[in-house]
């Protein structure tokens, strides 16, 4: 939703509150279309001894490479890991150029030792090991972490097939707040009310969200722990309260507010102290995100149409980002700051839009016409966004050079509201 026009929505009833951590039954599911250019053949051996597990480690490992549409997946069928190396003539025979290899082994107490190795074929050498033990039900999860090492290997970047995702899906009167692995499974809910939920945002260590709720009558920022449940109010001064932006550093957060009069940027503590306005102007100032350079970007119609502008953090001199087109919103910086993401009308279709900061070159991303609420990928690669499709709300993903297209939809739901959470921490 665009925040331009959610701040000016009326307060609806009040409703029922739910704090849960209970399975979702709307799965997301994923749709690929497209794919980068010279896509790397690589093969994936079922690994020794994982028919032992009620699902194999490995469907979960092709799964996330074949989605990412980088590589292409090279039937092999099982490869013996054993003590000598595999049979490279015949991963090459099969037009692989990697292959990776493993062992799943009983390692006591109900747990597994999980040995992979990644095999470079026409060198005949070894890329990399990896080794970690599971319980049988921790396949989804190793299975992304292998499949996240295996992308770093052969790209030089992190792999996001470990991170998640945070969405709202409003079905009938209900809205719930959920997160799923990056690829829609294993949603859950972490928050359900009868009132709208909008603008989830991910600390930097992925252990709270920050999220706008209007179960108060009116619109309010909370911080909700993931682990526990609990929650604090951030933000709940005289007016409107929307538009959470995590710090860098996850102490504080760039939030809009009306107590002054029209919407404008102010940042305060993740425990809701410490107010301090950023900016002032005569029109609306709205949607800001932390850069890791220490700016914030926002969306302001205080030249007469909505642009992306950015001010320090600690204050200052607002500086206009966008000057292509009379209508640019929803601005957020890649992870390593030389692009920027927004939402930007053209000839009446709103459509995601990658500007590069230094050459001051744009691309639209999407062929869609009713894009919101872009969000990166931590390594910058994908940009996660909601848009609408036969009048229903579904994600989309779209990899930063256009190439690579995916859709999450919930079948019997409006699905809103992303943000891709951040790299896990070990």
């Amino acid at each position: 939703m665009n925040l331009i026009l959610s701040i000016l929505r009326s307060a609806v009833p009040a409703g029922v509150l739910v704090l849960a951590s209970t399975f979702a039954h709307a799965q997301l599911t994923v749709e690929v279309s497209g794919a980068g250019s010279n896509r790397v053949p690589v093969a994936v051996a079922a690994f020794e001894g994982e028919s032992a597990l009620p699902r194999a480690v490995t469907d979960v490992v092709r799964a996330d490479l074949e989605r990412s549409g980088l590589f292409r997946l090279v039937e092999l069928g099982p490869v013996p890991m054993g003590a000598d190396a595999p049979d490279y003539a015949r991963v090459s025979s099969r037009g692989a150029d990697s292959v990776a290899v493993g062992t799943i082994s009983p390692a006591g107490g109900g747990r597994y030792q999980v040995l992979v190795r990644l095999m470079d074929a026409p060198k005949q050498v070894s890329l990399g090991s990896q080794a970690m033990t599971m319980t049988p039900n921790q396949y989804r999860t190793t299975g992304h972490r292998i499949a996240d090492f295996i992308y770093e290997k052969l790209t030089g970047e992190p792999g996001v097939f470990s991170t998640r995702i945070a969405y709202v899906v409003k079905s009938g009167a209900r809205y719930e707040l959920q997160i799923a692995d990056a690829d829609g499974s294993n949603a859950q809910t972490a928050l359900a009310s009868r009132e709208p939920i909008i603008s989830p945002a991910w600390s930097p260590d992925g252990t709270r969200l920050a999220y706008v709720s209007f179960e108060a009558k009116k619109p309010v920022v909370y911080v909700h722990s993931l682990a526990s449940g609990q929650r604090n109010v951030a933000a709940n001064f005289k007016g409107s309260n929307s538009a959470p932006a995590w710090s860098p550093d996850g102490r504080r957060l760039a939030v809009v507010l009306t107590k002054d009069g029209q919407s404008q940027l102010y940042s305060v503590n993740a425990d809701g102290s410490g107010v301090q306005r950023l900016a002032s102007s005569s029109g609306i100032d709205t949607e800001p995100a932390w850069s890791a350079d220490g700016m914030i970007y926002f969306t302001s119609d205080r030249g007469g149409s909505p642009q992306i502008y950015r001010v320090p953090a600690g204050g200052g001199e607002a500086q206009r980002v966008t000057f292509e087109g009379s209508y640019n919103v929803s601005p957020r910086p890649s992870p390593n700051g030389k692009s920027l993401v927004y939402v930007s009308r053209n000839g009446g279709r709103f459509q995601v839009t990658l500007l590069d900061l230094a050459s001051r070159q744009t691309q639209i991303l999407t062929d869609s016409s009713k894009d919101e609420s872009p969000s990166f990928a931590p390594n910058g690669r994908m940009v996660l966004y909601a848009t609408e499709v036969g009048g229903r709300g579904v994600l989309s993903a779209v990899s930063s050079d256009g190439r690579v297209k995916q859709r999450l939809s919930v079948q019997s739901g409006d699905v809103r509201e992303p943000a891709w959470g951040p790299q896990p921490r070990n």
